[in-house]
């Protein structure tokens, strides 16, 4: 273990593995539980990193890591601001550019100056570092913006004011930060406004060269062929954290700038390989917010909490009451912006790494300078991250639901291929109501669907416009059944990696046992039903006159009166819990209960009229 790292104190070394272990792996385990009992992960890893850090002192980040870990921690930050730039398509910029123009633009100074005076005349601080103060909470990342949204499932339209404004405003704020810093370390030696100014377009010069051009040269080398699959993931990593250096050395702060915009123009360079990139760089980010909001907290120290007073405590409020609120409403005056949307984006803005580290760097140099209340930009700071991660985490969620701002199609079943059978399996789920959506590239086999009131997609699904398609949103689950197995496949894997591989189903292949050279079974979607049964078989049991019913499990109906009167040859094709949310059912259907509704497929002789679902909740298969 020495010989790697001779120059390093044994001791101090494996304090700091035990630390670095620590945090990821409790990073994990607070996403895991986020996601497991739907709380917002943020709350939980402010909450560990509190446990970790202040209240059992069982890590140190500024002792455990030393000095390197502001550099560690911007450029995670890089990345994660690329990450977010990539998922900022411009097609969603067509539906929100008026209000999102504003929110950056309009909605930053007046953040900024409303901020400055809430400092000033609430919470006591001069009026230079009350204008340091405001420009470093004019920001709301997208390392607490994006968990936050990904839990509230809020509509495409709303989310994506809040993620434009997010990924947008954070360089902006930290750029408008360095340049107030500036002025305050320089006000006093010369043209300060003319130094700032420079600066200011030397930051934009090098963020369009360093991030527009790097981003464009290498998806010219993408496309090319120049860079082969395994090293395109590696190579952008790279490219971030040497465009983010090279931005630095040249201006002060403009490196997050520099690779948001390198973001943006790859993610909209139509890249075939973005996807498979995209959900790397996902999971990379996962990990690395993770480590940031836990060392982030675990970085407080008694001396920030015992700093804090009463004015700094109505600051803070002032601030998620009075000067958000107030900033978003004036910005946002006479857009299509509808009051629902404006209500929660003035509420919903949450601080996080940025606007920490932000303050972390700029105090101890304010205060050498004789900024002496400079020493309460840090705990001002955390004291308004915790409130607004604690308040916005709780109740967006709440509040998306009371304003009506959650996704149509929530919970939503996407079936592929309208087919008479599909069809017929559309129209039984969406009379029981499940919001069901069948989805061809053929207008008229849609026919019979929207007859019959089925929802429909006409188009393909594994396009661009399906991805911007509102009525695709949210899905909840997917059922491929067209003639082709391969298309299917194709199918399913595109949406595995969003949904889980265990919501993508397809028919049985039944070439799969008697041809090793169809589809693995690995690189495919989970074969549907209870029965090993191929789609063309579906259709022609559908033309014999086998028909599809739904069951209701009770107390006095119970899985074993189901199952023994139902036929042998009989399919199982879902399960609709209490819960409302389809279950496809593969081979290995689970456990019955009370509330079940079961679909199933049956043959003609053993049919009878299914009675009513909610009046009458019988069985409808007769013994």
């Amino acid at each position: 273990m020495t010989s790697f790292a001779p120059q390093i104190n044994q001791e101090l070394h494996k304090k700091m593995i035990t630390a670095l272990v620590s945090i990821l792996v409790a990073g994990i385990i607070c996403q895991w539980l986020a996601w497991r009992f739907r709380l917002p992960a943020i709350v939980l890893l402010a909450a560990c990193g509190l446990v970790l850090g202040p209240i059992t002192g069982w890590i140190q980040p500024s002792l455990d890591f030393g000095p390197g870990l502001g550099a560690v921690t911007s450029l995670f930050v890089a990345i994660i601001l690329f990450e977010g730039g990539l998922n900022l398509q411009f097609h969603e910029l067509r539906e929100t550019a008026q209000v999102t123009r504003r929110l950056t633009s309009v909605g930053v100074l007046l953040a900024w100056i409303i901020g400055i005076a809430m400092a000033h005349w609430v919470g006591g601080l001069s009026w230079a570092v009350s204008a340091l103060l405001g420009a470093i909470l004019v920001v709301t990342g997208p390392t607490v913006i994006m968990p936050l949204l990904k839990h509230a499932k809020l509509n495409r339209r709303t989310a994506s004011y809040l993620k434009w404004e997010g990924i947008i405003n954070d360089p902006i704020g930290v750029l408008l930060a360095v340049l107030v810093y500036q002025y305050l370390l320089y006000s006093g030696e010369g043209p300060a406004l003319q130094s700032v100014a420079a600066s200011l377009g030397l930051a934009l010069a090098v963020s369009a060269v360093l991030g527009g051009g790097v981003a464009y040269t290498l998806g010219h080398c993408f496309r090319q062929g120049w860079i082969p699959e395994y090293l395109k993931a590696p190579s952008i990593i790279a490219a971030v954290l040497a465009v983010y250096a090279l931005s630095d050395l040249v201006q002060h702060e403009s490196g997050l700038l520099s690779t948001t915009l390198m973001g943006v123009v790859m993610g909209n360079m139509g890249l075939r390989s973005l996807d498979e990139m995209r959900r790397f760089k996902e999971y990379i980010t996962i990990i690395l917010v993770s480590f940031l909001f836990v060392v982030l907290t675990a970085s407080l120290t008694m001396a920030s909490i015992q700093a804090i007073h009463w004015q700094l405590i109505a600051m803070v409020f002032g601030f998620v009451f009075v000067v958000r609120p107030l900033a978003v409403f004036l910005a946002t005056i006479r857009t299509d912006c509808s009051w629902q949307d404006r209500v929660l984006i003035a509420w919903i803005a949450p601080r996080g790494v940025v606007a920490a580290a932000s303050a972390g760097a700029f105090a101890p140099a304010l205060i050498e300078a004789g900024f002496s209340d400079a020493e309460y930009l840090v705990p001002a700071v955390f004291m308004l991250i915790f409130a607004t991660i604690l308040a916005h985490g709780f109740s967006l969620g709440p509040l998306t639901k009371l304003l009506k701002l959650g996704s149509p199609g929530k919970g939503r079943v996407l079936i592929v291929g309208a087919s008479p059978w599909t069809v017929e399996l559309a129209n039984s789920l969406a009379k029981i109501g499940q919001d069901v959506v069948i989805a061809d590239t053929e207008w008229g086999r849609l026919q019979s669907a929207r007859q019959q009131g089925v929802s429909t997609w006409f188009g393909e699904v594994l396009s661009e416009m399906a991805d911007e398609a509102m009525a695709l949103d949210n899905i909840y689950t997917v059922l491929a059944a067209t003639g082709n197995n391969h298309y299917n496949s194709m199918v399913c894997n595109h949406y595995a990696p969003h949904l889980g591989r265990h919501r993508v189903f397809q028919p049985f292949d039944s070439g799969y046992e008697r041809n090793k050279r169809v589809v693995a079974e690995t690189r495919r979607g989970i074969t549907a039903f209870s029965s090993n049964v191929s789609f063309a078989e579906l259709w022609t049991r559908m033309i014999r006159g086998w028909v599809i019913r739904k069951t209701v499990i009770t107390d006095t109906y119970t899985e074993k009166d189901f199952l023994a009167k139902l036929p042998e040859d009989a399919v199982r094709l879902a399960i609709i819990p209490e819960s409302g949310k389809l279950e496809w059912l593969s081979q290995k259907p689970r456990k019955l209960q009370t509330g079940d509704t079961v679909i199933s497929f049956i043959p003609p002789e053993s049919s009878e009229p299914a009675p009513e679902l909610e009046p009458e909740p019988a069985p409808s298969l007769p013994a």
